[in-house]
């Protein structure tokens, strides 16, 4: 009797086993962290490299590097405050909104569920980047992965700064601003109903986000909504930040080496014009409230199809893009998701081009 009553004593007084889960979780918060840390140095890294070059362009500094600089740059400056923005709103979707309140306004109807989120990006004015996390939040909540495509995709074109900035540069001109608007949400919703008939969508996700999915939601037992918002603040920053690294080091050495004279050349052509500018899309990964800025100078050499078919394909598809995008999804899905978009961008612009 006494060695059970101390045996009882003994469990009694021991910490219960840790789960497999949160053993997963807590390694992945580590390393997550060291991500950070790398994301954060190159970032850091690149200014001050471009602010110890700045003043010494006699001293033999080729100028290609200091415009890879500049460029490489400048993707950063554009898109980390929305970075910053989206991984807020991912953490105030996945912590601070009850489940049952954020699933209810939403259609039971499928086809009504991904025009509902595809026109989200309304309400939220975050760019093509910040919107990333945003997509991994909402999928954690219990969205399916072809929802979180739809929003993806279509938010950055549909949100209110991207709208009146597109007005601002082209008014109502040859129908560029609704033209992008109504084929970015055809666009979105095509992608989100092409991948809403896999059988396995959580096959879609990478295997270390797949994982993330699935630790129940009461894993953290005793953490206050604060400390998991730390967390999923450090997991999130420790994902993107690598990648908007990576992507716009990818875009500055890219811009470096592309002449724009090449694609300019192409202007007048209705089918190369509309490729050049997708190239150009691509290649620049500027974000999309203020992209039709930036292509304005270019509406006097180049088709309207292919001004429209730039302004809808950048903020779906760029290097920055497919860098983040590259965390969450797998290779072949990021794959299959390009051809699409781009596939459906060209012909988008093709039919500007000859009943403008």
């Amino acid at each position: 009797m006494e060695t059970t009553t101390q045996q009882r004593s003994g469990e009694a007084g021991r910490l219960p086993p840790e789960q497999p889960g949160e053993r997963a979780r807590r390694r992945g918060l580590s390393g997550r962290a060291r991500w950070l840390v790398i994301g954060l140095v190159g970032i850091v890294g690149l200014f001050v490299v471009r602010h110890l070059t700045a003043g010494i362009e006699d001293a033999g500094l080729p100028n290609q590097f200091q415009d890879f600089l500049t460029l490489s740059i400048s993707v950063i400056i554009e898109s980390l405050p929305f970075v910053v923005l989206g991984i807020a709103l991912s953490i105030v979707v996945q912590v601070w909104v009850p489940d049952h309140l954020f699933l209810k306004v939403l259609p039971k109807n499928r086809v009504g569920r991904r025009v509902v989120i595809s026109l989200l990006g309304v309400l939220l004015p975050v760019c093509e980047c910040g919107n990333l996390p945003l997509a991994r939040g909402l999928i954690v909540k219990g969205l399916t992965v072809s929802e979180s495509m739809t929003f993806l995709l279509a938010a950055p074109i549909v949100n209110p700064i991207t709208i009146l900035t597109t007005y601002q540069a082209f008014g109502w001109n040859d129908g560029i601003l609704v033209s992008r608007l109504i084929g970015g949400f055809v666009i979105a919703n095509l992608v989100g109903w092409l991948y809403s008939r896999h059988p396995a969508q959580q096959s879609l996700l990478t295997d270390r986000f797949a994982a993330e999915c699935k630790v129940p939601a009461g894993h953290a037992h005793g953490e206050t909504r604060w400390q998991k918002s730390v967390q999923l603040f450090v997991r999130e920053t420790g994902v993107i930040l690598p990648a908007l690294f990576l992507g716009s080091v990818v875009a500055g050495l890219v811009q470096v080496a592309v002449s724009r004279q090449v694609l300019v050349t192409l202007g007048s052509n209705p089918v190369w014009s509309i490729l050049a500018m997708m190239v150009l899309a691509f290649i620049i990964s500027i974000c999309s409230n203020v992209d039709a800025f930036f292509i304005l100078p270019f509406a006097s050499t180049f088709l309207p199809g292919a001004i429209v078919a730039f302004l809808v394909f950048g903020p779906m598809i760029d290097i920055k893009m497919i860098a983040l995008m590259r965390t969450t999804f797998r290779t072949r899905v990021l794959v299959q998701i390009v051809v699409v978009v781009a596939l459906a961008s060209a012909l988008l612009g093709l039919v500007i081009n000859y009943v403008a």
